[in-house]
């Protein structure tokens, strides 16, 4: 009796015991599928990790390039759900102009904001831009600039190691002096004028009249004011911050010339980049083309009444055909170079 008594207490704790080890095998199992899958999902986003992108910028923090800049980081940031952060390093930290394009080629610069002008020594069909009087107005520059012709010439950087991702507005260059009113090219004739060493901006100044002087912009103020040089040429915005009004106060507002701004990007990054993120830096790229241009129109009228309430006489060119007439000599001479492109643009 004893001896069936403690048989059947062994069977009972054995199946007490296999009873309890499954549920506790079944509930261990289950709760490492569960603790697996949350640490599959922990580690997923934890890999994710954000990519910091350096974009180069010659201008103070509060310009409107700048202004431009970081809209287009913001909206990078937004369209690949912060995947990719861009760091916007203004005042000319990473470098010159033309430094900062041979680094955005080596792709030791992300992205940069630069001048279609020094783009010029590495695609030379941007150079276009640079043509006196190109387009009939502001509209109408902006208007092939944001469109298919804008974007086909931003394609020619291909082959070039440089990405052209959208355009920026540097306003209208116009001319000033120290002497006189000037209403035509005629009232030029005589004046030396400062120039940027370009053998286009020379050109376009000897055919208007006047003595082109290359010159660095630093010395320009002074030499004004010495009588080195009568003249130079600018938009509102440096004719004021530069004090060059203070001495040369006759400014004729015939918008001769508007090179624009190019946000560029490394081909290196490019290749780097999905079809999708690549759609969505061109996107942001565009879509903040209107708050830098928005940023530039303020900044253009603060500096125009600030110089007009100064002192400066504005004269204001509303014909501009005798202007385009003076300087058809200069489409003459750059005609095998930019022909093609000045008709794709202005047909």
């Amino acid at each position: 009796m004893k001896t069936l008594l403690l048989g059947f207490m062994v069977v009972s704790l054995a199946i007490l015991l296999i009873a309890c080890g499954g549920e506790d095998d079944n509930d261990t199992a289950n709760g490492s599928s569960d603790s697996g899958a949350e640490n599959e999902s922990s580690n997923t986003e934890e890999n994710q990790e954000t990519v910091t992108l350096k974009l180069a910028e010659n201008q103070p923090e509060d310009y409107p390039t700048t202004i431009g800049d970081k809209e287009f980081a913001r909206l990078v940031e937004e369209k690949t759900d912060g995947r990719y952060e861009i760091e916007v390093y203004a005042g000319g930290q990473l470098g010159d102009e033309v430094s900062v394009i041979e680094q955005v080629q080596l792709g030791s610069i992300d992205l940069a904001r630069v001048n279609a002008t020094p783009l010029t020594q590495f695609v030379d069909e941007i150079g276009v831009l640079s043509m006196p009087f190109l387009f009939e107005s502001e509209e109408e520059k902006w208007e092939v600039l944001n469109g298919e012709k804008g974007q086909e010439l931003l394609d020619t950087f291909d082959g070039s190691n440089l990405v052209g991702l959208a355009y920026y507005d540097s306003g209208e260059r116009s001319f000033y002096n120290t002497e006189r009113p000037v209403k035509s090219p005629e009232d030029l004739e005589g004046l030396k004028i400062r120039v940027q060493q370009s053998d286009l901006a020379i050109s376009v100044v000897e055919a208007l009249g006047a003595s082109a002087t290359p010159m660095e912009y630093g010395e320009v103020y002074s030499s004004l004011q010495t009588g080195v040089i009568q003249g130079a040429e600018n938009n509102f915005p440096s004719y004021y911050t530069s004090n060059h009004y203070e001495v040369a106060p006759y400014y004729t507002v015939n918008g001769y010339s508007g090179t624009p701004e190019v946000v560029i990007g490394s081909q290196k990054l490019w290749d780097s980049l999905s079809e999708e993120d690549k759609q969505a830096f061109k996107e942001a790229a565009q879509e903040s083309v209107s708050v830098q241009r928005e940023a530039w129109a303020e900044l253009e009228e603060e500096s125009r009444e600030a110089v007009v309430e100064a002192g400066s006489e504005l004269t204001e060119v509303d014909d501009i055909s005798e202007w385009r007439d003076a300087v058809q000599e200069v489409y003459d001479e750059y005609e095998d170079q930019y022909g093609e492109w000045i008709e794709k643009l202005t047909e």
